[in-house]
């Protein structure tokens, strides 16, 4: 499974829906997902992937983790990956 349908698998099942109801688009607010919810997905996306993101859930404003849409969340995933190595 590639990074992009794991997030959107993770993200679907955060948000209680089926994988193609989830856009590149959508935002996780307009998907339902709560600010626990948010943290639910941050966790199982770390896990997923071996990474650490560097999301701030009390001010995610400043978060250098862009969670604005699944694809942006999607690229910050794959820039941490190649961080990795």
């Amino acid at each position: 499974m590639s990074i992009k349908e794991q997030v959107i698998a993770i993200i679907a099942e955060q948000a209680v829906l089926e994988p193609e109801d989830v856009t590149l688009d959508s935002t996780l607010e307009s998907l339902g997902i709560d600010s626990l919810g948010l943290v639910e997905s941050i966790f199982a996306i770390e896990e997923a992937f071996d990474i650490s993101v560097p999301f701030n859930a009390n001010n995610p404003s400043e978060s250098d983790f862009d969670i604005s849409n699944v694809a942006s969340i999607i690229a910050g995933i794959e820039r941490l990956k190649a961080e990795q190595g």
